[in-house]
């Protein structure tokens, strides 16, 4: 029934269409072939148009219900949801759904093109990014090398002095190939993390004293907010969340000010979080930079010198290790006032720290 409500449209057109045209024909055999009506005989001409009105209709109904009306039914089984039947639509309402879906359907695929175009700028950019980190030490490298082949120098001192800068630019080429290895690894998930119960107080202890001599250097100080004399056992990778924890301390290092300071403190907003923020008073970041403040090879400054050390993956790399912990990392900043890095982790239950002990 509900079929031929919605075929209605073509029965009612084909119906028309073949009305007029054996009212044509008709006539044209009335005009042309020199016929009346006394001796053209009603049964005949009854029969005649009948029979052009029926093959008009036929032929003029099959055409628009398989090439028109069963396009819409693809349409209908496209956007319709599966559990919804055809036969179960309503004449007055299924036109104006389709064509909600329809547009639907075009703001999906235009929201879809722009997302390919942004994915398409981002490695463009990326590999422009990869380029430039790599050129840098390549180019240290082969002019030191080429220096000492074609010179012949035979002052072990200067030898010395041009094989030590060689090999920093060696060391540069580890650290960006041994970071993209490990980035790539998390994103494809091969990369395992080994859980364990762990005190982060300590971890964090470890980390200033492998960072103390780059904080003298660097003239910034770090710090705890206030003594923890009692362990806060947390579960996850120990060295996975000491590199985290390195890494943001070291990027607050290279972009803090003279005689800055960098303040480490541990919140607990629930019983089963622990919450490390790494605050200082540096320069800041401006907003428009956050949202991509995470991505491989983003540079807040364009124009700071890259010879800082690392491979410029470190935030990056932050970002995924929490990730892979199924934990979130945040960031807060605000120009000339400093900047807030904070990270959530969760604590030991106690049948985990019944295994510790």
């Amino acid at each position: 029934m509900s079929e031929i409500k919605n075929s209605s449209i073509s029965i009612t057109s084909a119906l028309y269409i073949a009305f007029f045209t054996a009212i044509i024909h008709l006539g044209t055999a009335y005009f042309y072939l020199d016929f009346s009506w006394k001796t053209f005989r009603w049964g005949v001409s009854l029969a005649l148009f009948f029979g052009v009105f029926l093959f008009s209709y036929l032929l003029l109904y099959v055409r628009i219900e398989h090439f028109i009306i069963n396009k819409v039914k693809e349409l209908y089984q496209t956007f319709f949801p599966a559990v919804i039947s055809y036969n179960s639509l309503k004449t007055d309402s299924d036109i104006d759904f389709l064509t909600n879906k329809l547009k639907q359907f075009a703001s999906d695929s235009m929201l879809e093109i722009e997302m390919l175009k942004k994915q398409e700028n981002y490695r463009k950019e990326f590999i422009g990014n990869l380029a430039h980190e790599l050129k840098t030490p390549l180019f240290t490298v082969q002019g030191y090398v080429l220096t000492l082949l074609d010179r012949g120098l035979k002052d072990k001192k200067i030898v010395k002095k041009y094989l030590k800068q060689t090999a920093k630019g060696v060391e540069r080429l580890e650290f960006i190939i041994k970071d993209l290895d490990l980035i790539t690894k998390f994103e494809s998930g091969i990369e395992t993390l080994d859980y364990s119960t762990f005190d982060i107080c300590k971890t964090l202890k470890n980390v200033f004293e492998l960072l103390e001599i780059q904080s003298v250097k660097n003239n910034i100080s770090i710090k705890m907010d206030r003594n923890y004399d009692y362990p806060i056992w947390v579960n996850a990778d120990e060295e996975r969340i000491q590199q985290v924890i390195t890494n943001l301390i070291i990027n607050s290092l290279n972009y803090g000010v003279y005689q800055g300071a960098t303040e480490v403190s541990i919140n607990q907003p629930n019983e089963s979080k622990a919450l490390i923020r790494i605050t200082d008073n540096g320069k800041g970041i401006d907003k428009k930079h956050l949202p991509r403040l995470f991505e491989r090879f983003y540079r807040v400054d364009k124009t700071r010198n890259r010879n800082q050390g690392g491979s410029g993956l470190g935030l990056a790399i932050v970002k995924h290790i929490i990730e892979a912990h199924n934990e979130q990392i945040f960031v807060e900043s605000k120009l000339q006032v400093g900047s807030e890095f904070s990270f959530s982790l969760s604590l030991a239950s106690k049948k985990e720290l019944l295994k510790q002990l």
